[in-house]
């Protein structure tokens, strides 16, 4: 059968993914994080972005059958310090029966701080060779670099010539990102943070990398850092909100003084803003000691 755009649309390509951990979360994205490709986790702190990123980093250890790429990870931190009793804290509830394997799980990590984008830039060739000659147990199949808006958080001024260079570093990286990740049939996730939204149309001249209108979190409404250059660097993009809401009011303390005492709830969501393979969606989940978990509504 010859190849013709009637045949692709026929056999659509099947990529390998990765599971977050949790069937709720990987029902929302189609079985996990996919291979050969860069997804953006894009969240103001402390929605879960990097807890996210520890668990995909132990999940991806789990075997094919279990949804994971039976394979280490590198852990590129770009903001100290790493959350070591955190990943450990995880590793414990994962042992996993099936784990491949039976040694501590945060052995598979392995963990670089880089402090600036041209560092990214420089340590790329050392990573390639890392991952074409791995001194590891199980191959590296993911690579999380956590945060990439911190390593432009200081270097450069608004001006024509370092919006330029800045742009530059952008495709430079999410290029070698991209080769590496084609190359060797990686998973590669990056984190980045929000700033809030400004201006009536969402992006430059009305355009838009995915649904943008609906992005609020903490009550504000906000939008990616590093701007349009970036996200047309990265394959998918996700988008985590954390928002209180009030469940009732605490009748007993409320009667005994003049202040309100009203009962709040955090919730939390995950939508897909953009993905070649995925339409918009949304699922709500929650953090607990042991991970990072969907909720069935």
């Amino acid at each position: 059968m010859g190849l013709t755009p009637e045949n692709l649309l026929r056999r659509p390509i099947t990529t390998q993914k990765c599971t977050l951990g949790c069937p709720v979360l990987d029902r929302c994205l189609a079985g996990g994080i996919p291979c050969n490709s860069v997804t953006e986790l894009v969240a103001e702190s402390g929605c879960g972005k990097t807890q996210l990123c520890l668990q995909l980093a132990l999940s991806a250890q789990l075997p094919l059958s279990h949804g994971g790429l039976s394979a280490s990870s590198l852990y590129i931190h770009t903001e100290l310090p790493f959350p070591y009793r955190r990943l450990q804290q995880l590793s414990r509830t994962f042992h996993h029966p099936h784990s491949v394997l039976r040694c501590n799980p945060c052995d598979s990590i392995f963990v670089h701080a880089v402090h600036n984008a041209d560092q990214l830039l420089d340590i790329m060739p050392h990573i390639e060779s890392f991952l074409a000659e791995p001194k590891t147990q199980l191959p590296i199949k993911l690579i999380v670099i956590d945060s990439i808006a911190a390593l432009f958080r200081s270097e450069f001024d608004n001006t024509p010539s370092d919006l330029k260079r800045r742009s530059s570093l952008f495709f430079k990286i999410s290029g070698k990102l991209k080769s590496l990740a084609k190359r060797f049939s990686l998973a590669v996730v990056v984190t980045n943070q929000v700033v809030d939204f400004i201006g009536e149309n969402d992006g430059i001249n009305g355009m838009r990398p995915g649904n943008l209108s609906s992005l609020y979190s903490s009550g504000r409404r906000v939008c990616p850092a590093l701007g349009l250059a970036w996200s047309n660097c990265v394959n998918s993009r996700l988008f985590l909100s954390r928002n209180e809401e009030v469940i009732g009011e605490d009748k007993a303390l409320a009667d005994t003084c003049d202040r309100d005492y009203l009962c709040r709830q955090t919730r939390r969501q995950l939508y897909v803003v953009f993905a070649p393979h995925l339409p918009e969606s949304s699922c709500e989940f929650v953090i607990s000691k042991e991970g990072v978990f969907g909720v069935e509504r």
